[in-house]
């Protein structure tokens, strides 16, 4: 019987942690040769893509002798921290990054620097980009690249950088798909990736999972859940989630939010909140809950209620026992499968009719 439930608790583990993290491909083409190599490396690896565009798509930046282009770029090196040194772009079709554990950005060279437009983008989102795992491809007629590898490093300081950037040139440009074929295994993505990990948060007796997303916080807490599972006290609060106090404090990166329904988000560095409606504010992501519809999240949050006890853990709590009935010495525990339990450990037991965890 202890084989067998240990067993079915790997299973179980395992399930939790099926979830294969997401590519994103973010490129910007002015003369195409990004465009092709975008299409080179979408034949070879599941990705989403998404390209930046400029809000000003009359300007020809290569005109009087580069001027324009050589314009913008002085402009950003003159105050790289200032967002209004960076030239406009259209807004992205991918606001949410959370879901991305792995990012390829593929950008033009213009004169040994990254092309302004790609650095108004990464500019606006190095947030979201902190501790995702990125690879960088430059385009470039003959220039070494170096100098693009310094700007995303700058850009985006807090990625995972992946490997060596790929520099695709004129000269060996028609040769792009074997060598973005080449390059692919040396990120090691499959093997350095994480998985989306879930936690299971249990009110009332019932119990739900919750995707993570991957960043210092989630890392970090997880690291704490391993020890065992934590309950909190939440309280419903303007009527679009219940939120309170975890007791300990978690790395933040902290970014404009707009949560929605489901969300579970870190606020403050130290507390959890948990929405059944939507608002925006400065928060940091942690997941989402699964599978719940609005009404279902209501119910299952206890919208408007004070007090609510929220245990949070790396397994699900709960089991299939309809009922427990009643044992002999009461003030003793029992482990889930009926057996007496003198000397307990940190886990699940029954006492008093009671599930309980230690």
């Amino acid at each position: 019987m202890k084989k067998f439930i240990s067993a079915i608790c790997m299973m179980l583990l395992m399930l939790s942690m099926n979830v294969s993290a997401k590519t994103l491909v973010v490129y910007y083409s002015y003369t195409g040769n990004c465009q092709e190599i975008v299409e080179s490396l979408r034949a070879q690896t599941e990705a989403d893509v998404m390209r930046i565009e400029p809000k000003d798509k009359t300007q020809k930046y290569e005109a009087n002798n580069y001027a324009i282009g050589t314009q913008l770029l002085n402009a950003i090196k003159a105050n790289p921290d200032d967002a209004d040194s960076y030239p406009a772009i259209d807004p992205v079709s991918i606001t949410d990054l959370s879901a991305y554990q792995n990012i390829i950005i593929v950008t033009p060279l213009w004169w040994s620097q990254m092309a302004a437009i790609m650095q108004t983008y990464l500019f606006n989102n190095a947030s979201k980009m902190a501790d995702k795992h990125v690879a960088l491809i430059v385009s470039s007629h003959s220039s070494g690249i170096n100098g693009v590898v310094k700007d995303a490093k700058r850009l985006i300081p807090n990625a995972v950088w992946m490997g060596d950037a790929l520099w695709i040139n004129a000269n060996n440009h028609a040769n792009r798909a074997n060598m973005i074929k080449d390059w692919l295994p040396k990120l090691d993505f499959a093997v350095t990736q994480t998985d989306m990990e879930k936690i299971y948060i249990t009110i009332g007796g019932l119990t739900h999972s919750a995707t993570l997303v991957n960043n210092s916080a989630t890392q970090t807490f997880i690291e704490k859940l391993k020890n065992g599972s934590v309950t909190v006290t939440l309280n419903s609060s303007g009527g679009f989630e219940i939120w309170g106090a975890l007791g300990f404090s978690l790395p933040t990166s902290n970014e404009q939010v707009n949560a929605q329904p489901g969300d579970v988000i870190l606020y403050n560095g130290s507390n959890i909140c948990m929405f059944f409606g939507s608002n925006s504010w400065s928060y940091t992501r942690l997941g989402r809950i699964d599978g719940l519809s609005e009404s279902e999240l209501r119910a299952f949050l206890k919208a408007g209620e004070s007090n609510i006890s929220v245990t949070l853990s790396l397994t699900n709590i709960t089991t299939a026992i309809p009922q427990v009935r009643s044992m002999a010495g009461q003030d003793a525990c029992y482990s889930l499968n009926g057996m007496r339990a003198d000397n307990t450990s940190k886990g699940i037991y029954i006492k008093n009719g009671k599930k309980i965890v230690l």
